[in-house]
């Protein structure tokens, strides 16, 4: 929410300049371990500031042991237990989550109400190849959030968790697996051992998968849970395959696919990732022991039939010279329209080469003649079946060359047959030359093998009319998609949407229901007049065929490939909820869900095909609502990569770990020797000290804080730890406050606002606006702006300044006053715990469980209403005259920090305008006591004062156009020319530093950043604009020392 009540980002820099003021508070916390005489002793993560002197650290407590029975509420031990003296996060966050799940506080049934609606997110299934990463940790705590949020708002809120079965990804970790423990393939296993041996990896993994997303605290309804091949969701993938077959959407044909060699499937194109290179470059291959040459343009000669003639042509992949079966040339290029019509001769397998003229052909590149090879290329695919040539496939699925590639290269390798071809084209004298070539190389996503176009007989669906229908309800509002570059993307990509090639040649995965017919006496090989029937179940397949053939002999062979993993994701929002039983109860309580939340890089791969199967299956759309979050990177931007060894498992975050542990973690997966020592290495500049024990809480904090909607997010383990101190700060607070309570206390029923001291009002007018903040940032999907909200109340105002504040009062203030003091107090404390419950879940819950509480308050946090704004706690024209104050305070601290007074200081305030003293002087107390311990007495200098009068000596703080705070620091100045030259330079700095920043906010296409971003470099304006008047107005208080000495 922009305007002057927007928070302050607490980013880094923020987080540490807080750490001084918690150091006091966590030598306290050490000192009082030290007296009970416990033997390790924790050391806060806040505890020494950037530059603080080395302490010698403090022994750890020994792990924390809960006593609660499994499932039962928690235990709530005394402030006093060494494990909860300060923040611990692995003793706070235990047991409850255990607590909710057994109490069904996740399950819809048991909160909420009809009458407020329905709110479900359908978990995007993490695929049980391994251990969860820092991009689902990311997407598990926005979910999680929204789920938590609209949980206590009262509705009837459904989060359902599952896991992917992950086809080509789990199938090629586990034969990584295989081959490395027991040196065997899969093929030495055969299909039903090897099926068996990747369920038993999907069960321990999917254990791992479930408890990491129990420790991160996501709310799932477990009793709802899914996997993509039980027995639920395989039966709604069969009648999807089949139905759409019915109607034609689902077709085979033998037409070029994207094949990799590595792997032996075929791929969708969203599963290729294309690496540009501007010439000649050598590239890893797997199965290749040196790397392969790419981005070359070989020229050679085909000779003509019946000539002395030749025609020249050029091609980057020259062993697919191979499979050439003709030559075009473009219609008006009149070097080569004496040839169009003529035949070239194969040099090694003496086929005749069809020359032909097609407008496709750019005369501009190469030589302008094009050699052709249908089965290979899918340029020449198309202009194969415009002219009528002959589709000659050369490779055998595991990338060597077959047959049809001559007795001189069947058997070898693609890529070494490259090196070969142009070896015997020399030997020939048709080689010309060899140039470099810019282009594109299309990799595996998995494999990282190159791709090769494949003519193989494959299963396709439709996509144009489904295509359309998508686009449309985008376009409509039926579907809202964030950011709008998220949305855009979609309606471009569904504009060019082509068939989708939905068969994988896998073993794990869901097994196509379709059959072929093998009549009594055809051949066993699959050709173009095979007939296919399909069927949910093989009894439905064996019964359709003998209605199609009637009292023909035939035998069934079910297709042995698999379907593409995105195919059953497809169906995973409706199937989940009991599609296709559209009478299922959750079905018809809970579909269409509503909003999917996931990486804008699975956009196109799974969101837009959920839409288009639900469409066309449903008729309804899947989710009202699609928001994409940005990739995690590293901190130094890049991708995270295992063999990098920048992937971090949020469970370390949460329990911390070791630098050895670390580099141990690298020996378990399938990294080579040398991508571990490559790994290793940038662990020990990124984590030296390994990471500490942040816990779940700060991860989510963390995660949520950089969910701006804008790029991808570089992720600092630094930063976390500055929240794990945010956190700490919360766990003080409350201690404090709790402190306070007398044994006896009592929460009001209602605050009574007729007699509210102007600091209660105000820390009420702000909490008011955190409230509103927070609600209007979450409505939007601005997660990093609710956070601040919430942090920048909580840290900012209510601990620095309405905490602080409430020490004078409850010491020395009347009996009445403390126990209004007490009950405002209360209310904010409660109140922020609510407030900030869907972002940190434990330690909101440990502590509201501390907490006095009032009837008909629920047993959880968790059911607790959220916070709504009250009108009636809007105190704005107080709230205003109170932070006149504050600055004030803050312009003392400032000074007294910049010129180091420490006891004994002098400040004055001077207005200009004889209100603004009477607003200020009605402060004065509390400005002192703001103001900090060095600062003895604070003064009003109002509009009548003598100019005699004024202090001399002093350093300004310019609070407003018409007041000033000054601080005397003459007695600290040994040096006053010396001390104005200081300043003076500052001032040049700072004038410099205003002018960039300027151009920053000037610059073409700012106003387009987001709006944290723009507020972010407004502030350092801002700042930089304070400062200059600061340092002025302070140099003329120094020119006068100079001439009054």
């Amino acid at each position: 929410m922009a305007g002057e009540d927007a928070p302050v980002a607490p980013d880094a820099t923020t987080a540490k300049k807080n750490e001084q003021k918690e150091k006091a508070k966590a030598d306290k916390a050490a000192k009082f371990a030290a007296k009970q005489k416990v033997k390790q002793q924790q050391a806060p993560a806040a505890q020494a500031p950037p530059k603080a002197k080395a302490k010698a650290p403090a022994a750890a407590l020994p792990v924390y042991e809960d006593e609660t029975p499994l499932g039962e509420k928690k235990i709530i031990q005394d402030f006093e237990h060494p494990h909860f003296s300060a923040y611990n996060p692995s003793a706070v966050e235990s047991a409850w989550y255990q607590w909710w799940e057994k109490s069904g506080f996740f399950q819809p049934e048991t909160h909420g109400s009809s009458d407020v609606g329905t709110y479900v997110i359908p978990l995007p299934p993490p695929n049980v190849t391994g251990a969860l990463h820092c991009g689902h940790a990311l997407a598990n705590s926005l979910q999680d959030t929204l789920i938590r949020w609209h949980r206590m708002r009262g509705f009837a809120t459904l989060w359902v968790p599952g896991c992917d079965h992950a086809g080509i990804s789990t199938q090629s970790v586990v034969e990584k697996m295989l081959w490395k423990k027991e040196k065997k393939t899969r093929i030495d296993l055969g299909r039903e051992k090897f099926t068996s041996l990747v369920w038993d990896w999907k069960d321990e993994y999917h254990q791992k998968i479930n408890n990491a997303q129990r420790l991160m605290g996501g709310s799932m309804d477990w009793s709802r849970e899914a996997f993509t091949m039980d027995k639920n969701l395989t039966a709604a993938t069969m009648e999807t395959f089949c139905q759409l077959h019915d109607e034609g959407l689902i077709y085979r044909s033998d037409r070029l696919v994207n094949w990799c060699t590595h792997l032996n499937t075929a791929l969708s194109g969203l599963e290729v990732e294309n690496k540009e290179i501007t010439g000649r470059t050598l590239l890893s291959v797997p199965g290749y022991e040196k790397k392969v040459e790419f981005g070359v343009l070989t020229h050679f000669k085909y000779p003509i039939e019946g000539t002395d003639l030749t025609i020249e042509v050029a091609t980057t992949r020259p062993e697919t010279m191979l499979g050439d079966s003709g030559i075009a040339v473009h219609p008006d290029d009149a070097r080569y329209t004496h040839l169009v019509g003529k035949e070239a001769r194969h040099p090694f397998t003496n086929r005749l080469l069809k020359i032909v003229a097609d407008t496709y052909v750019d005369p501009e590149f190469g030589t302008g003649a094009v050699k052709l090879t249908p089965a290979h290329d899918f340029n020449d695919y198309q202009l194969g079946q415009r002219h009528n040539l002959e589709f000659i496939n050369i490779l055998n699925d595991d990338g060597t060359l077959n047959e049809n590639a001559g007795p001189l290269f069947q058997g070898k390798r693609r890529f070494d047959v490259r090196y070969q071809v142009v070896e015997e084209l020399t030997k020939l004298g048709l080689f010309t030359k060899k140039e470099p070539n810019a282009m594109k190389i299309p990799l595996c996503e998995k494999s990282k093998d190159v791709i090769e176009p494949y003519m193989k007989p494959q299963w396709w669906v439709r996509m144009k009319d489904m295509a359309e229908a998508a686009a449309k309800v985008v376009e409509d509002g039926d579907i809202k998609i964030s950011p709008e570059s998220a949305r855009k993307s979609y309606l471009r990509w569904m504009a060019n949407v082509n068939d989708w090639c939905i068969s994988r040649q896998l073993w794990w995965g869901h097994r196509i229901p379709a059959y072929r017919v093998v009549l009594e006496g055809e051949g066993d090989a699959e050709n173009e007049k095979s007939s296919w029937v399909v069927g949910r179940t093989p009894e439905e397949a064996q019964a359709r065929a003998a209605e199609k053939f009637g009292d023909k002999k035939f035998r069934l062979e079910q297709d042995p490939d698999c379907l593409d993993t995105w195919f059953s994701s497809g169906l995973w929002p409706m199937a989940t909820l009991g599609w296709p039983n559209t009478e299922s109860p959750d079905f018809k309580k809970f579909f269409p869900t509503s909003t999917l939340e996931s990486g804008w890089d699975i956009l196109f791969f799974w969101m837009a095909r959920m839409i288009m199967l639900s469409l066309k299956l449903t008729g309804q759309v899947p989710f009202r609502e699609i928001y994409c979050h940005s990739l995690i990177r590293d901190s130094e931007g890049r991708k995270m990569s295992k063999s990098l060894g920048n992937v971090i498992d949020p469970l370390d975050i949460i329990s911390g770990i070791n630098l050895d542990e670390l580099h141990a973690k690298l020996l378990v997966g399938n990294l080579k020797d040398d991508e571990v020592a490559r790994a290793t290495k940038y662990q020990k500049t990124a984590f030296p000290d390994g990471i500490p024990e942040c816990g779940a809480d700060a991860l989510r904090f963390t995660l949520l804080s950089y969910t701006t909607g804008g790029g991808d997010i570089n992720f600092d383990i630094k930063v976390m730890h500055a929240y794990r101190r945010f956190c700490n700060k919360v766990w003080q607070a409350s201690k404090y406050v709790l402190g306070k309570l007398p044994k006896d206390f009592e929460p009001a029923a209602q605050l009574d606002l007729t007699s509210l001291s102007v600091p209660e009002r105000w820390i009420l007018s702000r909490l008011n606006t955190a409230v509103a903040g927070v609600h209007e940032s979450l409505e939007a999907r601005e997660f990093s702006k609710a956070t601040k909200f919430a942090y920048q109340f909580f840290y900012d105002m209510l601990c620095d300044v309405f905490i602080e504040n409430s020490k004078s009062l409850l010491s020395d203030g009347a009996l009445e006053e403390q126990k209004r003091v007490e009950q405002t107090l209360y209310y904010t404390l409660e109140t922020s715990l609510r407030l900030l419950h869907p972002f940190l879940p434990f330690i909101t819950e440990e502590l509201w469980q501390r907490l006095p509480r009032k009837a008909g308050d629920p047993a959880s946090i968790m059911l607790a209403p959220y916070p709504t704004a009250d009108p009636s706690l809007d105190f704005a024209s107080d709230a205003e005259d109170y932070e006149l104050g504050l600055r004030c305070a803050e312009g003392v601290r400032s000074l007294a920090a910049d010129y180091n007074i420490r006891s004994d200081g002098q400040a004055f305030v001077k207005v200009a305008t004889a209100g603004g003293a009477a607003k200020v002087d009605s402060q004065l107390a509390d400005i002192k006591t703001l103001s900090g311990k060095g600062i003895a007495d604070v003064k009003v200098l109002g509009p009548d004062t003598d100019e005699a009068a004024l202090p001399s000596g002093c350093a300004v703080y310019v609070v407003s156009a018409d007041i000033t705070v000054l601080l005397q620091v003459g007695s600290q100045i040994k040096d006053l020319d010396a001390e104005i030259k200081k300043i003076t330079t500052k001032l040049q700095k700072t004038t410099v530093a205003i002018t960039k920043q300027q151009e920053v906010l000037g610059r073409e296409g700012f106003d387009k950043v987001s709006d944290v971003v723009q507020e972010a470099e407004q502030k350092k304006l801002a700042d930089y604009e304070s400062a200059k008047q600061n340092y002025e107005r302070t140099l003329e208080e120094f020119s006068k020392m100079k001439i009054g000495a």
